[in-house]
């Protein structure tokens, strides 16, 4: 999982001591200390003797903080790398979460991050505490970038795959999907800087929730609470073999066209099924992008999400026949 090459972003050091202090919540005194008497990072220096951290040096920091804040000392921990400084936060998270009272909420979200930064985020206790304490996140897998994620084997499917790029480009969309297929995950969300309209229309087809920075702690936490939070107690339409909503088919394009196209039944049904399949997309699209402020409108909006898809995808379903009944062609 750290596998470290010299041209990997992730890796490469551009942070001074006092940046890196405000992100981990480490004061610049400790982190010397931390770094002379127990290694935990050996940062490189410029020709004026100042340090640089990399990212993958500030997501370690960030674990080991959290770590001390939970009772662990510092002077064991040092040599660990991060995938047991990782494990060691979600056994400690998951001894915490036994004592929970048994609920509809899941105890566990668990997560793949791809992003150094954003897994340091999540992993301090100022996120932990916007959070709440019902469910406790638990971090899985963490990758630098979407390539190392790609090559690197899983043994458990995410709750929910958390992205962060600077700029998204088209060559994107196909290695996000395929990433989603080799982890097997289903929600997605993305936090990017630059993207073009055409690739984040193609993202919320494919059912990628997109969010451009910047974007808070809370907001963050209410897109994680929103996507992860449905009522199991509330039934939802099967409507493949797998129990899993596929995404969109058609385009707005493809709707209007069947919608204005003269047909030889003789009631309006055609016509009446494609309105109702824009509309379905539509609030599909609006419950899913809504953000909650507490836990109960969270799952409510991901219930109604669920609804709607699987509702969207019936009608699919109805207007392939249709087509098939009239020799339409619904391709773009």
């Amino acid at each position: 999982m750290e596998t470290i090459t010299a041209t990997d972003p992730a890796f490469i050091p551009v942070h001074r001591i006092g940046a890196v202090a405000n992100l981990c919540g480490v004061p610049v005194a400790t982190l010397r200390v931390w770094e002379r008497r127990y290694g935990v990072v050996a940062p490189p220096k410029t020709e004026g003797g100042q340090r640089l951290y990399s990212d993958h040096d500030v997501l370690k920091l960030t674990l080991l903080k959290t770590l001390t804040q939970h009772g662990h000392a510092i002077s064991t921990m040092g040599a660990f790398a991060v995938p047991q400084l990782q494990s060691m936060l979600n056994d400690h998270r998951a001894a915490k979460s036994m004592q929970h009272d048994k609920t509809s909420i899941p105890a566990f979200i668990s997560l793949a991050v791809v992003g150094f930064p954003l897994a340091s985020r999540i992993e301090t206790e100022k996120f932990a505490q916007v959070f709440g304490r019902q469910t406790t996140l638990k971090v899985d897998h963490m990758f630098a970038d979407i390539k190392q994620a790609l090559a690197t084997p899983v043994n458990a499917t995410p709750d929910i795959l958390l992205v962060q790029m600077g700029s998204v480009q088209v060559s994107i969309q196909q290695d996000l999907q395929r990433l989603r297929q080799h982890l097997g995950v289903k929600r997605c969300v993305l936090i990017y800087h630059f993207a073009t309209v055409a690739v984040l229309q193609y993202l919320h087809t494919a059912g990628v929730i997109a969010r451009r920075e910047p974007v808070s702690d809370l907001e963050l936490s209410d897109i994680i609470q929103s996507i992860a939070y449905v009522d199991n107690s509330w039934s939802l339409p099967a409507t493949s073999s797998t129990g899993v909503i596929p995404s969109r088919k058609y385009s707005d394009r493809v709707l209007q066209r069947m919608a204005g196209i003269s047909t030889n039944v003789l009631c309006e049904c055609p016509r009446h099924v494609a309105d109702l399949l824009g509309m379905l997309n539509s609030f599909e699209a609006y419950s899913q992008d809504c953000l909650s402020r507490t836990t109960e409108d969270a799952r409510l909006h991901s219930y109604l999400t669920a609804v709607s898809g699987s509702a969207r995808a019936l009608f699919e379903q109805a207007l392939e026949r249709i087509a098939a009944h009239e020799n339409i062609d619904l391709a773009e």
